[in-house]
């Protein structure tokens, strides 16, 4: 497969195709040293940028090394990722053009606090580089917490009305 690793809009550096993909086609293995979830956290805790891939349940992941690992997040992607026996793929999901920028969704799971902004740019952009199912246990998460304080503080105003 013909790529290049050049400049991108979208971020940093990107993977470009210098030819067409058609539909279907598997084009590049995202490679790596596999390493635990909590290595990497402890490897990265100060990295602003990492190519972490979660394999299975996320309990181990590759530590990208390769062209695989400058394939960035899209909303709108032309490609996926296919975990086959323990490998991790990248696949055409649309015919791709010649010079285009080669993408997938991340679908991000974990994170804690970072928001892992999306700068694809596409119209159904999510904001966000979280899978939607990720998203949506975030809000839940959120409006319990609010739901929470705004009770804790009804109750704080209550009882000091009533001293």
């Amino acid at each position: 497969m013909s790529l290049i690793i050049r400049s991108s809009a979208i971020h940093a550096a990107g993977c470009y195709t210098t030819a067409p993909i058609k539909k279907g086609t598997r084009i590049v293995e995202y490679t790596g040293p596999r390493i635990s979830k909590e290595e990497a956290d402890e490897k990265y805790q100060e990295s602003p940028t990492t190519y972490l891939f979660g394999l299975g349940d996320g309990s181990v992941v590759i530590d990208g090394h390769g062209t695989a690992m400058f394939i960035n997040h899209s909303c709108d992607p032309n490609c996926e990722s296919d975990e086959i026996r323990g490998r991790v793929w990248i696949t055409a999901i649309r015919d791709i053009a010649m010079g285009e920028e080669l993408t997938y969704d991340y679908c991000l799971y974990d994170g804690e606090d970072d928001e892992a902004t999306c700068n694809c740019g596409s119209m159904n952009c999510r904001k966000t580089m979280y899978s939607e199912e990720e998203v949506k246990k975030r809000e839940r998460s959120a409006k319990k917490s609010a739901e929470k304080k705004a009770s804790l503080n009804g109750r704080n105003h209550n009882s000091t009305r009533h001293k």
